[in-house]
């Protein structure tokens, strides 16, 4: 396996991603191989600081992380995140700020709730129980999401009807619970009590868990399990239990 750059995903990385090949970039902490969009960029700025890119599009030189928030700010406390930039950009003369995991889990957070905002203006995001429930039984649900502060009985009777409308009783497929409260998510949705949500197309659901994967696995945030009708799975590695909600709050 080839040693993947250090640097910004190119037009023709993301074009190529599209296709059969995927990008790959190491670990600076870790020394590990991802995909790329499993991981988070840091970029390089002219003021020679380093800052989170979660879009890996910022001009410049990089480098990639693929761990937990927890992982990274021990290897930040011990100077193994330094000691890998400064590899990685062959650079030494930058500055980390103290709270680069903040930074980075608060940049993730606006990523997916943004997401989740242009797929409900483009019509593929529905939410109210009815509507949900409706188009879970037609089979034409690919997400099932929940505010973390949904009922229990709202959360199991959605996923029932899930269930029911792919065929799958028995299997226990469960939506999955975002690290976020009605209030954000409302918020950063445009819409009043919005507490469960669904997908209805099967790329909008990819991106979606695409930019959710990342948000999961740097928070370590694993309350019940990620269940789609899709035909990739871009989840990061890793879990984790720790809520992300308080990060979150402050991202809006």
């Amino acid at each position: 396996m080839r040693t993947p750059r250090n640097d910004q995903l190119s037009p023709t990385d993301r074009a190529k991603g599209r296709g059969n090949h995927v990008p790959e970039r190491r670990c600076v902490v870790t020394g590990e191989v991802f995909p790329a969009e499993r991981l988070v960029r840091l970029a390089l700025g002219p003021d020679g600081g380093i800052a989170p890119d979660v879009h890996g599009k910022a001009p410049g030189r990089g480098a990639w992380i693929g761990v937990d928030r927890a992982t990274l700010e021990a290897a930040q406390a011990r100077g193994k995140l330094r000691s890998g930039l400064a590899r990685a950009l062959h650079e030494s003369g930058f500055a980390i700020p103290d709270d680069l995991g903040a930074r980075i889990e608060a940049q993730l957070a606006r990523a997916t709730l943004d997401r989740l905002g242009l797929e409900s203006r483009a019509g593929m995001l529905i939410s109210g129980n009815d509507k949900i429930e409706q188009a879970a039984r037609r089979g034409q649900v690919r997400l099932l999401l929940h505010a973390h502060d949904a009922g229990e009985d709202g959360r199991k009777k959605l996923a029932q009807a899930w269930r029911v409308g792919e065929d799958a009783e028995g299997s226990g497929r469960e939506g999955l619970v975002l690290p976020v409260d009605r209030g954000t998510l409302s918020v950063a949705l445009g819409r009043e009590n919005a507490v469960h949500l669904a997908i209805v197309d099967a790329r909008a659901a990819d991106r979606v868990l695409a930019h959710l994967s990342r948000w999961q696995f740097f928070t370590g945030w694993s309350r019940d399990a990620a269940n789609r009708v899709s035909d990739t799975d871009s989840r990061a590695p890793g879990t984790g239990d720790t809520s992300a909600a308080s990060a979150v709050s402050g991202a809006f």
